[in-house]
């Protein structure tokens, strides 16, 4: 075991001294480091003795205060001072914050003038031994990874088997809502979250790797876990000494080596969830197929909906599917362009989905249907994007939002569009022409026939002869407001409902 404070002081050749504190003389050193900058707990991972020549140490009570106290919140195990060098005077509130911290601050005088390397050699030699045990629990948090993959519920399994190792809680969350970062994870107890939601923006992605915090007469220890954004490791150890640094930094590598296992079978679970709702939505399948493979995904194929998520920016959208994951939700998702389609069972909240898909999306759910409506819930689904876009709403479920361009369904906006651009579609299949593009650049760029033709790249009279054939297959006076309205309201549909 590593040399406790006690045993430090102890030591004759030394000739070290308490100051304060010395109820925490069972404190276990993991390290000696000699620093004299500042803010001097900015340099402790947990169990270090701290040694300064002084400069560290502020003039005033209350900067002597608050240096114990974050010293003993950093997780350090003592304070030692060399004698007859730069430190100020030690005032009475610092020694008496040293003695009355929930975990008292060790606070040790060192003799003129013994060399602190002299102190460091000393812990240095004392951790040969802590060293060997080091390297075994090591191998034995990397052969968590095998043993664990022989159980059942493979992340539970790994994290049990790490806590009982490190002898310590610990949970894997998601800095940005404290969420589990695994479907199948514990979820942080309700006191730990609301004491850590005002840190977890504190937690830098690159530099300090441990962060320890003092909650409720415990040591807390969060940390990034490599190779995936935004999760970390929360650890509670049950007893002092706190588990190694270097053990804890091995434990987070092995947890981020699990997860990206299972990213990677996500992903190709995703691209086949892509492959089956392009075929569903192509009434490629038949009814019988469409239930086998909707119970593949775990969703109910007598009761799910389809959700439509819409972003200006498709890339927000990449990650979506994983987040469902994360919070447990089945779902097999297709994305098309700046839209990403999600098949998930009816129960489904509106605040899972909000949460998971982020700010700035807008979303369109479904009624919930049974495997022979996809096609129609892909139609609703759509069309309660398209509400929720127009009316700038954040989530809209089909037949329960408001009305979108006055239409209530889009049985009704499909009538619309059929019966305004039905005509020009019919003359698109047959001849060759681009009669909705320049429709839709026209309505854009305000009727100016200038403006279409160089967006388009194509002559003014061009676009004149395009804009007189619409007005020609419609039936409809193209100078009228209310036709460009009722054709501005048709194309809007149509795009909405072909994404």
């Amino acid at each position: 075991m590593a040399i406790t404070v006690a045993e430090l002081v102890a030591e004759p050749q030394l000739g070290l001294t308490f100051l304060a504190g010395s109820a925490g003389r069972d404190n276990r050193i993991t390290w000696a480091h000699t620093s004299d900058l500042p803010r001097l707990w900015e340099w402790v991972t947990g169990g270090e003795l701290m040694m300064t020549n002084g400069l560290s140490i502020p003039a005033d009570p209350q900067g002597q205060v608050a240096l114990a106290e974050a010293l003993v919140d950093a997780g350090a195990s003592a304070l030692a001072i060399g004698e007859k060098m730069h430190a100020p005077e030690l005032l009475p509130e610092f020694l008496a914050a040293c003695e009355q911290l929930p975990l008292p601050l060790p606070l040790i005088s060192i003799p003129y003038p013994l060399p602190f390397i002299a102190i460091a050699r000393t812990v240095a030699e004392a951790s040969l031994l802590e060293e060997s045990r080091r390297l075994r629990q090591t191998a034995r948090v990397y052969d968590l990874l095998r043993t664990a993959g022989t159980i059942e519920d493979h992340w539970q399994g790994l994290l049990q088997g790490l806590a009982a190792e490190l002898n310590a809680e610990l949970f894997v969350v998601d800095r940005r809502c404290l969420h589990p970062w695994h479907p199948d994870g514990e979820p942080l107890p309700d006191f730990l979250q609301a004491e850590l939601a005002p840190l977890t923006g504190h937690i830098p992605m690159t530099g300090k790797k441990f962060q320890w915090h003092r909650l409720r007469d415990r040591h807390v220890l969060m940390m990034d876990i490599p190779t995936h954004a935004n999760a970390v490791l929360v650890v509670l150890p049950k007893s002092d000494p706190h588990p190694d640094a270097v053990v804890l930094l091995h434990a987070a590598t092995v947890l981020g080596l699990e997860l990206s296992r299972t990213a990677l079978s996500l992903e190709g679970r995703h691209r086949l969830a892509g492959e089956f709702l392009l075929q569903a939505f192509d009434g490629r399948l038949g009814i019988a197929e469409l239930e086998i493979r909707l119970s593949d995904f775990e969703i109910s194929a007598q009761n799910f909906v389809v959700v439509s998520i819409g972003a200006d920016d498709g890339e927000r959208l990449a990650n979506i599917h994983v987040e469902l994951w994360r919070h447990g939700l089945q779902a097999a998702c297709l994305r098309r362009l700046n839209t990403l389609h999600v098949a998930a069972t009816a129960g489904v909240t509106d605040d899972v989905l909000i949460h998971c898909a982020g700010p700035g999306v807008r979303i369109g759910i479904s009624s919930p249907t049974s495997a022979g409506g996809v096609q129609r819930a892909l139609q609703e689904s759509l069309w309660a994007l398209g509400s929720a876009k127009g009316n700038a709403v954040s989530l809209t479920r089909y037949a329960e939002g408001p009305s979108w361009l006055g239409l209530t369904s889009f049985e009704e906006g499909t009538a619309l569009v059929q019966r305004l651009l039905g005509p020009i579609f019919t003359y698109e299949q047959s001849q060759e022409g681009d009669l909705i593009v320049t429709l839709k650049t026209y309505l854009d760029t305000q009727r100016s026939w200038q403006k279409t033709a160089a967006a388009l790249f194509a002559h003014r009279q061009t676009i004149i002869y395009r804009i007189r054939k619409i007005s020609e297959l419609t039936g409809l006076d193209m100078t009228e407001t209310s036709t460009l309205a009722q054709l501005w309201f048709a194309l809007q549909i149509h795009e909405a409902m072909h994404k």
